[in-house]
């Protein structure tokens, strides 16, 4: 039971490996002037298509649309992965200037990752506090 704590701070630690990891590639791939006149000049090196295709995908709110689409299955299976999911597609929409549907996912699917461990420390019982057995007779 000690590694759980562990295991729920290792979702929040790579969540924020995402959105650090967007930052970057937002201020120093997407931003940067000098790489944009490298690429712009049409004998960039090779990652420059990684670069246009990055300002495609925040041109057409691609990042924003992921980050909701993986809601649904996040919050209709129990999976830890698939809020995660949810949650880091929003922040990388979020740094990629889709800031209204990233900020939504991240809200969401951080909720449903905070439910779902919270249910998993939760104590099992049999019975709820509140619900007794009924005797038919004293």
């Amino acid at each position: 039971m000690t590694s759980l704590p562990w295991r729920a701070a290792g979702w929040w630690l790579a969540l924020l490996a995402v959105g650090l990891g967007a930052t970057a590639l937002r201020f120093g791939l997407i931003e940067s002037s000098a790489i944009g006149q490298l690429c712009g000049s049409g004998h960039g090196p090779a990652w420059c298509t990684l670069r246009t295709w990055l300002v495609l995908g925040f041109l057409h709110h691609v990042y924003g649309s992921l980050a909701l689409v993986a809601l649904l299955p996040a919050w209709l299976l129990r999976r830890p992965s698939l809020a995660w999911l949810a949650a880091a597609l929003g922040v990388f929409a979020m740094q990629l200037y889709g800031a209204e549907a990233g900020a939504l996912a991240l809200l969401l699917g951080s909720l449903r990752l905070l439910r779902l461990q919270a249910d998993a420390r939760a104590p099992r019982t049999p019975h709820r506090p509140g619900e007794q057995q009924v005797q038919h007779q004293p």
